[in-house]
């Protein structure tokens, strides 16, 4: 599991299977009209290329976020470096294809099937009678059976993360022959493909000692195309070579490097040649993509993006004035900041014509990020309070939030258990259904939450619902509360195409008061709260540091007793910009274009006089709302002075900040829900590491649409170290966003996230991983009986079946498969970003002069 550039290490075996234990095949799998399943969203980017056009030798020097912990896969500390070592240099009896499917083998397995199904399942594997370790020894019997023994879970010596599938092995025996080895099963196991990839030697799991120590830090018998070299923990380099006893098609490299670079630092180390491939963020992405627009600009030609860009004339004969002025003292400072930018300006330009070797290669990972729901307590315990934050959202803008700008297929995750492609995919969404603003209202009314209710006041410290209410935990870095009404957010096909995210966490939205947490304290402020300060109301109209009420203040402007009126609204004085967007957008609605304009007139000739909006007006409005579209800024934004104070009649935009006395507007919902006496407000904990900018856009994002049935936020920002430890794993939230990797074998690999917790011994919740403590009986039960069913496609219908029962009971909502960016040579073939498909180790390699890639399906 995963956010954004957060996550615990690996605790899947699916993890390292997916990343880096299978290897691929060229072909994609056929998928028939019919087949629910589909194609992957997003095809994959790796510049296929013949192995005749790939130049023999070089080194490769592939980036890493950290040298590996353990070269033992099966262990808990395993992670992507592990998996991507175990790839290339240890057997896999299956592999993924690009549709996310397994496939046999054949540089190792002639055969696999199940002979017998009654009494035992045994399955017969045939081994390729070349495969060999590369001490000479055949690959064979005794090594299944030591991995079994090691990963069955019966020998407690051996420390292991997960014991799925082996468990249920009975015996592994030797067949007729030394190439066969027979596998008979105690209990069905409907995933036994996912077993023995990788395979390690019986010298690595023969015994405790050899499993727990003995491969953490060197692998002496390998059987790949490539074999380890070194593990230079200086250097932070994992050499791997040519395997010599390698019986496949030859390795094209002579080296593979996996060098640790972090994630902040790649950018540096691809200018500086010291990588070759490296997955990368949205940011430095844009930036490869501009070197590619400037390659034929020419080195001299002054860059229009970087440090230097907002330099204007103006501001740098004003520079250069100050640094030739008679102010000895500001001039010496401006020549110090002259030569600071200018050495910017140079490093920034030589990185940029050293990315212009590089391209990006994008796909989408095999994994999805979703919205978790915590229902061991608090408002989200009640399965309709969760459905109904489920309904709120709209999952096609959240996914075109993260996706759109990147250039890659928008469209939300319809499984929990698969992604489209592959073999038990299909979309149950619908077991819950769509974005529906009134049924998600109808929902928490009928849990009790009702609005414009009496809601106690709480003294200074404000605790959210659910586990929320705990004591804050250790990591916490601010905290947000949202404001903006719904209808407030701006669309999202406005978002930039710079191949960022990053601007929808830039604070423009409005969607939340922000306190300053770099003391380390929770000083958060929920909105909807009843303590703001009494000095509100004495305060100067100007300022923009009070908070207070729309149209709860007795001043003209509130609609007379016994009438209709409108719900007051707490609203922050400071203006955002999205609050400013969306004004602009509801006045185009309600035909106010034109009042803004005759509300400045009005002022030069009489205070207070109402101005009309006649037909012709209103026509000549939607005119111009079509001509400039909403969000633009065209006349309105002009004339909307002062910062959003001008003062709009009874029934405004939502979303639009008012002075005293002006009634709310009349389509936000009626006052915070409450229940009990307490509102109805979730603490929404967020990273808030660089890495997760477009997380963080989404969870603000998501916090509107929640406001527009009345569920007030609390996001709390907290530091990416403690993000899982100390907040997910621990049920110190209500809402969360992290990532899940997507198993071939959902039966096996998904059942300890979706489970039913149950109490252990000592009194406390055995949650595995699932770490929204929501689950039933009939999921388990279907988990159980897919693992059990031998017949494919009746155990893929009934891991869809548990799929449309964790819909239902909505304690997580996948969102969007996640961006997969890749930063790759220009003529590195065969790599970048794979998808589904883990990489043909033995084909990597550096395309021949004049040589050219082929197009990849998904260019």
């Amino acid at each position: 599991m995963s956010h954004d550039g957060v996550g615990p290490r690996a605790v899947m075996r699916s993890v390292a299977f997916l990343t880096a234990g299978v290897l691929a095949v060229p072909a994609l799998a056929g998928c028939s009209e019919k087949d629910p399943a589909g194609k992957p969203t997003a095809g994959q980017e790796i510049a296929p290329a013949e192995r005749g056009q790939i130049a023999d030798g070089g080194t490769l020097r592939w980036a890493v976020d950290a040298l590996p912990e353990t070269l033992n896969a099966f262990q808990a500390d395993a992670d992507a470096a592990t998996s991507k070592v175990a790839g290339a240099v240890l057997p896999s009896m299956y592999r993924l294809d690009a549709n996310g499917r397994p496939q046999r083998n054949p540089d190792y397995l002639e055969s696999a099937k199940v002979v017998d199904r009654e009494p035992r399942q045994v399955v017969l594997y045939k081994l390729n009678q070349q495969a060999v370790w590369s001490d000479g020894r055949e690959i064979g019997a005794a090594d299944f059976a030591a991995q079994w023994r090691a990963l069955s879970g019966k020998d407690t010596a051996f420390w292991t993360a997960r014991n799925a599938g082996y468990d249920r092995i009975e015996k592994i025996e030797r067949g007729a022959n030394d190439l066969e080895v027979r596998v008979t099963f105690s209990k069905p196991y409907a995933d036994w493909q996912s077993l023995f990839s990788p395979l390690y030697p019986k010298d690595v799991m023969g015994t405790p000692d050899a499993f727990n120590d003995g491969a953490r830090r060197k692998l002496k018998v390998t059987a790949g195309p490539f074999a380890l070299d070194t593990v230079d923990k200086d250097s932070g380099e994992v050499r791997l070579k040519r395997n010599p006893r390698w019986w496949g098609r030859p390795a094209k490299l002579s080296e593979l490097v996996l060098r640790a670079v972090p994630r902040d630092k790649r950018t540096a180390a691809l200018a500086e040649g010291k990588v070759d491939l490296a997955e990368i963020g949205s940011s430095e992405a844009h930036r490869i993509t501009l070197a590619a627009r400037d390659k034929g600009k020419g080195n001299g030609a002054p860059l229009a993006h970087g440090p230097g860009a907002a330099l204007t004339p103006g501001k740098s004969l004003r520079s250069w004035a100050i640094a030739h002025g008679s102010d000895e003292e500001a001039a010496d400072e401006e020549i110090l900041a002259r030569k600071k930018r200018g050495k910017a300006v140079a490093k920034y330009a030589d990185e940029q014509s050293s990315l212009r070797g590089f391209e990006v290669r994008k796909s989408l990972e095999p994994a999805f990020t979703q919205l978790a729901l915590n229902g061991e307590e608090g408002p989200l315990a009640d399965e309709r309070v969760r459905r109904a934050v489920a309904r709120a959202l709209d999952r096609e803008e959240l996914a075109r939030v993260v996706l759109k700008p990147l250039g890659l297929p928008a469209e939300p995750v319809g499984s929990h258990l698969a992604l489209s492609g592959q073999q038990a995919y299909a979309d149950n969404s619908g077991a819950l259904g769509g974005q529906d603003t009134k049924e998600a209202r109808a929902l928490l009314a009928d849990a009790g939450w009702v609005s414009g209710g009496p809601v106690k006041e709480e003294q200074k410290e404000k605790k959210a619902a659910g586990a929320g209410a705990s004591k804050e935990p250790a990591g916490s870095e601010a905290s947000e509360a949202s404001q903006t009404p719904a209808g407030s957010d701006s669309d999202a096909d406005s978002d930039t195409d710079e191949g960022s995210a990053s601007s929808e966490d830039s604070g423009s939205s409005g969607s939340s008061s922000t306190s300053d947490g770099s003391d380390g304290s929770d000083s958060s402020t929920t909105s909807g709260s009843s303590d703001s300060s009494s000095s509100s109301d004495t305060s100067d109209s100007s300022g923009d540091d009070g908070t207070y009420i729309v149209g709860e203040d007795g001043k003209p402007g509130d609609d007379k007793p016994g009438e209709n009126r409108a719900p007051a609204l707490l609203v922050p004085a400071p203006l955002a910009e999205l609050q400013r967007v969306a004004l602009l957008d509801q006045a185009y609605v309600l035909g106010v274009h034109s009042q803004a304009e005759k509300a400045q007139k009005a002022k030069k000739q009489k205070a207070g006089k109402k101005q009309r909006i006649g037909k012709k007006q209103q026509a000549e409005t939607e005119n111009q709302r079509k001509k400039d579209g909403p969000g633009t800024s065209g006349k309105v934004e002009k004339n909307l002075a002062h910062e959003g104070r001008t003062q709009f009649q009874h029934g405004g935009a939502p979303g639009a900040y008012a002075p005293k006395g002006t009634a709310a507007p009349g389509r936000v919902a009626a006052g915070p829900l409450a229940k009990n006496g307490k509102p109805l407000t979730l603490r929404f904990v967020l990273p808030s590491g660089p890495g997760s900018q477009s997380l963080r856009a989404v969870g603000e994002r998501i916090a509107r649409m929640l406001e527009g049935i009345g569920i007030r936020t609390e996001i709390s920002k907290v530091a990416d170290e403690s993000y899982f430890k100390d907040h997910i794993a621990s049920g110190q939230y209500d809402l969360a966003l992290y990532s899940w990797p997507a198993s071939a074998f959902p039966a096996t690999d998904a059942r300890p996230i979706y489970s039913k917790p149950v109490p252990a011994a000592d009194g406390s919740l055995n949650v595995e991983q699932n770490y929204t403590r929501v689950g039933t009986d009939q999921v388990d039960q279907l988990f159980d009986q897919a693992i059990a069913e031998l017949d494919p496609g009746e155990s893929r219908s009934l891991v869809r079946k548990a799929d449309a029962r964790i819909w239902a009971a909505a304690g997580s909502i996948p969102l969007y498969q996640r961006p997969q960016l890749t930063a790759a040579r220009t003529n590195l073939a065969n790599a970048g970003a794979f998808g589904f498909q883990t990489p043909l180790y033995e084909d990597m390699g550096f395309l021949k002069k004049g040589a050219k890639p082929q197009v990849s399906p998904s260019s």
